[in-house]
């Protein structure tokens, strides 16, 4: 079965021969070569491109690894260039290669050659290379297919069905298309071994890769938790009598953001419109990955629920903080003590911003209170919404909070707007 990815289509179509290299990047088998060599290369044939004109190089096929020198593939890719049509270069995995950042700015010099290369990690993308890209790079960042991806590929599964699957397996393509249960765990479990930890271990010589296994069990079970390096520190400590110092769980931390496993929210102060430095909250980019690393044991929903909605907002293409709000509050003594209250996000996108409370269930007056507090001492008039788990009929109250179901926000590309 092919699973469309139609955002990412329409994303490098839009930017083809636009004088710039296209960077595709995201975590690995999230689909992007599927994207680049199937969907992209079926696009530019139907468009009458001739298959002689799409240079097609896998740098993570060992059959290719003499491609890795710079020198040879500069060559090779000249070679086949036989007129001044349109070429088309599609690269795979271009970390493979040394010096690639001095190969691909050499692609730029040919006027006829439209270059797109896909990447694994964040390196991929740092100040060096953006720096010697000088703004000549473009970035398409794919992702594991979201919960409206998925359910086109299963129409007719109740809803619940595919939320409980979703959820617990995620979104990687080839997870997805597997029937049964037990295929998708042992995938995902062996995918989360041989690749991910492999490529983590050997691209940043892991000497103790234990203790870097300990923290990414923590963090797998405190998705959504505030933490920093000292706090992790401490836990290892009073948890396990083991000594590992807060600048190396911070390089580990790194490593796992590198390589698009996990990504963090930084904290942000609303009122005085400012970022605080520490501590911040971890979300997984694929929830099966982070259930196959515990062997599926904490399924607690509310976590999940949050992790999805974070993940659903950066695929939509808004930058994601946590809100925190400070507000005045009468003590039992009668006085005012200043005190910290949290938004769960804040999603950026231009001039575009919204203020969302991720809560799995609002059964007393209580809770709507506990949500709703932080919403109301917003001093702007941005829109501000909860979500919550039940499939509930879109309400919006005379503070102007909107209240609507996780269905709702997850299936209609236009749910932040209603």
């Amino acid at each position: 079965m092919v699973i469309p990815r139609d955002r990412y289509l329409e994303q490098l179509v839009s930017r083809k021969h636009n004088g710039l290299i296209k960077i595709i990047t995201g975590m690995r088998r999230c689909g992007k070569s599927f994207l680049l060599f199937k969907l992209f290369k079926e696009h530019l044939i139907a468009e009458g491109v001739p298959e002689s004109h799409i240079i097609r190089i896998e740098l993570d096929d060992r059959r290719n690894k003499s491609l890795r020198d710079p020198d040879v593939c500069l060559e090779y890719v000249t070679s086949l260039l036989k007129d001044e049509s349109k070429y088309y270069l599609l690269i795979d995995e271009v970390q493979f290669m040394a010096e690639f950042e001095d190969v691909l700015n050499s692609f730029l010099h040919i006027d006829n050659l439209d270059t797109y290369v896909t990447g694994s990690n964040s390196k991929f993308l740092s100040t060096d290379i953006i720096t010697e890209f000088r703004g000549r790079g473009d970035e398409i960042h794919v992702r594991p297919l979201s919960f409206a991806e998925y359910c086109a590929v299963y129409p007719d599964m109740a809803w619940d069905d595919a939320w409980n699957i979703y959820h617990t397996y995620g979104g990687l393509p080839y997870a997805v298309l597997l029937d049964k249960a037990e295929d998708k765990a042992q995938y995902l479990k062996r995918l989360f071994r041989e690749v991910y930890l492999k490529d983590i271990v050997e691209r940043n010589k892991v000497q103790n890769n234990i203790q870097m296994g300990i923290l990414l069990d923590i963090i797998s079970s405190s998705i959504g938790s505030l933490t920093n390096p000292r706090k992790l520190e401490n836990t290892f400590k009073s948890d396990g009598n083991i000594s590992i110092s807060a600048a190396t769980i911070k390089q580990y931390l790194d490593y796992f953001i590198d390589a698009f496993m996990v990504e963090k929210a930084e904290r942000y102060d609303i009122k005085g419109k400012k970022y605080i430095s520490t501590p911040q909250k971890y979300y997984f980019s694929d929830l099966g990955l982070r259930n196959a690393r515990l062997n599926f044991r904490q399924q607690e929903e509310t976590h999940i629920m949050e992790n999805v909605i974070y993940n659903e907002l950066r695929m939509r293409g808004y930058s994601v903080d946590v809100g925190v709000v400070e507000i005045n509050e009468r003590t039992s003594d009668g006085t005012y003590a200043r005190k910290q209250i949290e938004i769960d996000f804040v999603a950026n996108k231009g001039s575009q911003r919204y203020y969302i409370q991720s809560a799995f269930a609002l059964p007393s007056f209580e809770k709507v209170t506990q949500e709703e507090r932080p919403l109301k001492n917003v001093p702007d008039s941005f829109k501000k919404i909860i979500v919550v788990k039940d499939n509930i009929m879109l309400r919006r109250d005379d503070n102007g909070i909107t209240t609507m179901g996780l269905k709702q926000f997850l299936l209609d590309p236009n749910s932040l707007e209603l």
